[in-house]
């Protein structure tokens, strides 16, 4: 089989790898309800893909101190965690296509928006923490997505140029976020419609659908720019 150090992917993590949005919702729902606020699924699609920071200025507006988005902010982890460390599992096609990449020699980062101690419940609860070169947690840059920071950090610490790196994302803002950074993006409907994703190079509706070979051939147009 051959193999490539040449290539990345770079994974997101919350409705990519698990299927972590109910709990996700039901924690900004019992922290934002005691400040008052209703919180409502449609604001949870709109916002998800973002660090918390920004979602709180959505939610309460940018008058909120840093002081309050850093309490609700670990509130919600707190409440998040609670809910799916007893309800974690990944989600279609994901570890098969981890490990497949793996053999295949392509090197792997995650990054997510999520603090690192959501990533490190995650990745070691499904079995896959030792197979990430990288992780990139939003906290380890200024901007989050759709900046394309932190998919940028995620190419420099693997020591691959972007045009040779992709994406998997569910979120609008994680992809706009992988185009700005110049990779190809292969997106899934995990948690938004086909139609809200259109900036992707390829949309899916889960991970069983692709192999290495797909992925391989979504990174061949820009190898050769």
């Amino acid at each position: 089989m051959p193999r490539s150090s040449t290539k990345a992917v770079i994974w997101d993590m919350d409705g990519v790898i698990a299927d972590t949005a109910p709990y996700h919702l039901k924690a900004w729902q019992e922290v934002l309800q005691k400040r008052g606020t209703n919180f409502t699924e449609e604001d949870f699609r709109h916002n998800f893909g973002c660090r918390n920071d920004t979602i709180i200025r959505n939610v309460l507006g940018k008058a909120v101190s840093q002081d309050e988005i850093d309490t609700i902010g670990k509130e919600k982890e707190e409440s998040f965690r609670r809910r799916i460390r007893q309800n974690l599992k990944p989600l279609p096609g994901a570890i098969k296509l981890i490990k497949s990449l793996t053999e295949r020699g392509f090197k792997l980062a995650l990054a997510s928006s999520a603090p690192i101690e959501n990533i490190q419940l995650l990745i070691t609860g499904l079995g896959i923490n030792d197979y990430f070169q990288t992780i990139i947690s939003g906290m380890d840059v200024t901007k989050g997505k759709p900046s394309p920071q932190v998919f940028l950090l995620a190419a420099q610490r693997l020591g691959i140029e972007p045009k040779n790196c992709l994406v998997i994302e569910d979120a609008v803002a994680g992809v706009s976020a992988a185009k700005k950074a110049g990779m190809r993006c292969l997106a899934i409907t995990n948690t938004r419609p086909r139609i809200s994703l259109t900036e992707a190079d390829l949309i899916i509706d889960t991970l069983e659908e692709v192999s290495v070979s797909d992925l391989e051939q979504l990174l061949k147009p820009l190898r050769e720019v």
